[in-house]
């Protein structure tokens, strides 16, 4: 496995690969069982797969939760070591920014609900850094968890716009024994905070067992009681939404497939999930 930190070193190993199909997976490091489930797929369905390291500033809208955010770049190469990825690609900022992006997205509204709500600014940032990624490593398929959900629809989106001849593979949200979403926020979690994290997964279980009983609105009442119950959650946002362009819907009679998408913020961490209705 080799290890990139510059855009020359990228661009030249994937010159290296030429007639090869490439198999991308971005993350933001602090590696846990749900990328590498990415991973394995994306070596799986590709001759060769390659995976990128790094922590973006620009769609963080609070300067504390990028400070905190988990950095463990030399675990993470050891659990990529054991599998069968053929590169790491690793930059710093100035090595992604060599000059201020100072570029804004439209996205036609899948950018202005629930998390683009609560963090302003924040799936701009994502866009400049994936297109910027997507420039560097040009990739056959791009493989994202679907605990992200609306940052799937956005690369979605952002790569129908450009016109780029990538595959975008949305991938099944990986769990904890418990139910907890596998992700790197998880282990930024007090004692307390993890043994109560896994009401959220129950209750969007359970949420889905009232889909033929209840109507959209007595859900979302449910939701809201039942995370509200607990001292150590403070709920965001619940939303039953169209799965394809993610705003609400009211009635289940809406055409097309739902997804009922949460945000908790657990002391400072917030943590997501999402559920097919």
């Amino acid at each position: 496995m080799e290890l990139l930190t510059t855009a020359l070193q990228a661009e030249q190993w994937r010159r290296r690969q030429a007639g090869k199909t490439i198999g991308f997976v971005p993350t933001m490091g602090a590696l846990h069982r749900g990328h590498l489930s990415l991973v394995e797929r994306a070596c799986k369905e590709n001759d060769a797969a390659v995976v990128s390291i790094f922590v973006n500033p620009l769609q963080f809208n609070d300067p504390a939760d990028l400070e905190h955010y988990p950095r463990t770049l030399d675990a993470d190469l050891t659990l990529l070591n054991k599998t069968p990825c053929s590169a790491v690609f690793a930059p710093t900022p100035a090595e992604m920014y060599p000059v201020p992006d100072r570029r804004v997205w439209d996205f036609g509204g899948l950018d202005s609900v629930m998390e683009g709500r609560c963090r302003s600014g924040h799936f701009n940032g994502v866009a400049q850094a994936v297109s910027r990624l997507f420039e560097i490593l040009p990739a056959s398929r791009a493989y994202f968890g679907e605990k992200d959900f609306q940052q799937l629809a956005i690369v979605r989106r952002l790569v129908e716009m450009l016109t780029l001849p990538i595959e975008i593979v949305g991938c099944p949200i990986v769990r904890d024994t418990d139910g907890l979403a596998m992700s790197s926020r998880n282990a930024l979690l007090t004692p307390p905070e993890r043994a109560a994290a896994p009401i959220i997964a129950r209750t969007l279980f359970a949420a889905v067992d009232m889909v033929c009983t209840h109507s959209i609105d007595a859900i979302r009442q449910f939701v809201i009681g039942a995370i509200n119950a607990c001292p150590l959650m403070q709920l965001e946002y619940f939303e039953i939404v169209d799965g394809r362009t993610l705003q609400p819907v009211l009635s289940w009679s809406s055409e097309g497939r739902k997804r009922a998408c949460i945000a908790v913020r657990m002391g400072g961490v917030r943590l997501i999930d999402n559920v097919p209705m």
